[in-house]
């Protein structure tokens, strides 16, 4: 019986997605579900939510919640990481509104950007501190990072403790879906290659029966009616050649391209929906009385597996039949022109073995350029984070593409202190 344990399983919908799914594996179900959260409500009403489920599918799992962080890694086989340091207030307004006092708009700040720098700053002395009771308590657990800036996260994890771990995400499954659904073409038979960063990796190769479907992906792309959600996604990938995995929303600021003020009439030309991440928070929280009762007071409650990696990665791992996913790991030559340090997003084998990257080569030097912009300024949120010292953060901001592209030296250094303050004792003290 192997056991599972859910860091951050107040987010109770993912939690049900992830736990549902494993719950629904036969080679998984029999496990101990770990459940463990600062937020006791949260935690209990993502306990009651998946006794639920278990007990509509068989009873088999044993189901429990935890107020000892330490007690609920003892022992663990597989830690899944959901936590968001800082919540969505105070942090999360912090990280948006402060911006844009100078200016600096953001869509979704969880990345890359100003918000995905603090987010990390933030997050990984709570990471670092999950290591080091994993390492005492669960030395030889797997670590399965959900958490955003996955890059940046993964990268700590592996570059600063001795916990096997990969990140994961899912705009790698759903990739060709998006892409192709819209335009009216066939999801089956499908052959792809994707590879590159996490939410900027990219779609290399597409073929059906050989046939490359990359020209008629363009012709049709090119005559979509407008405004539609997809439009930075459509324009890198006729300015680059390439599809990319995460959507436009995410990518229009990983760019200096998309939002800028001295050209309003991007943000219209590409539809690009400036806060859009508080807009979704504040519609949950709205929303939560409502999906609660739907949730956690549905005896009733069913599930379906879902495509999230974890439950199939967990069950490669238990019964040996390889299962093939997009893995975040550390780049080991695997992308031979992206930097040794950073973490890549490349196709990975798991079996009982653990996870085996999968060698790349070199991508094409013009999508290689554009993920060594992102993790330029991951590798110095990281040296920040680990040394503290605040002209790392400095750095780090200003090597970031929007912000670069939207602010002075001095102004960005000035946003960087005044978010150092607003977060306060959320932040450690850097020097």
């Amino acid at each position: 019986m192997a056991k599972i344990t859910f860091m951050g399983a107040g987010s109770t919908v993912f939690a049900k997605n992830v736990l549902g799914d494993c719950i629904l594996t036969p080679a998984l179900r029999d496990s101990e579900f770990a459940l463990y959260d600062i937020d006791q409500q949260r935690l209990k009403d993502s306990e009651m939510m998946l006794k639920n489920i278990n007990s509509n599918h068989g009873e088999y799992a044993e189901i429990k919640a935890y107020t000892d962080r330490k007690a609920a890694l003892t022992n663990a086989d597989y830690v899944v990481n959901a936590i968001q340091v800082g919540g969505y207030e105070p942090s999360t307004v912090i990280d948006f509104e402060i911006p844009k006092k100078y200016g600096l708009r953001q869509t979704i700040g969880d990345t890359l950007g100003i918000g995905g720098i603090f987010r990390a700053l933030r997050t990984i002395p709570v990471m670092l501190d999950f290591a080091r009771d994993i390492e005492e308590v669960a030395s030889d657990a797997w670590f399965l990072n959900y958490t955003n800036p996955m890059s940046i996260l993964t990268g700590a994890m592996l570059r600063a403790t001795n916990v096997k771990t990969v990140g994961l995400c899912h705009s790698v499954q759903i990739c060709h879906e998006q892409l192709l659904e819209p335009l009216g073409m066939s999801t089956k038979n499908l052959q792809y290659k994707i590879a590159g960063i996490n939410h900027m990796s990219w779609l290399l190769e597409i073929t059906r029966a050989g046939k490359d479907l990359y020209p008629e992906i363009k012709k049709k792309a090119l005559n979509r009616e407008t405004p539609h959600d997809d439009m930075v996604r459509y324009e890198l990938m006729k300015r680059f050649g390439y599809y990319i995995t995460e959507s436009s929303e995410h990518n229009a600021e990983y760019h200096p391209y998309f939002i800028k003020s001295k050209y309003p009439e991007l943000i219209e030309k590409y539809n690009i929906p400036l806060d859009e991440y508080p807009r979704r928070c504040e519609k949950q929280i709205a929303e939560w009385d409502k999906m609660r009762d739907e949730l956690v007071k549905n005896e009733e409650l069913e599930h379906e597996r879902t495509h999230e990696y974890a439950s199939y990665i967990m069950e490669a791992m238990e019964t040996g039949k390889p299962y093939k996913i997009g893995g975040n790991v550390l780049n080991t030559g695997l992308i031979e022109n992206l930097p040794q340090k950073a973490v890549v997003e490349v196709p990975c084998l798991v079996d009982r073995s653990g996870i085996s990257p999968c060698h790349v080569g070199e991508l094409p030097e013009q999508l290689a350029a554009l993920n060594r912009t992102n993790i330029n300024v991951h590798l110095m949120t990281i040296k920040a984070a680990l040394e503290k010292k605040k002209e790392y953060i400095y750095q780090a901001a200003l090597l970031d593409p929007h912000t670069a592209s939207e602010l002075s030296i001095d102004d960005t250094i000035n946003l960087c202190d005044d978010l150092i303050e607003a977060h306060g004792d959320w932040l450690p003290e850097y020097k």
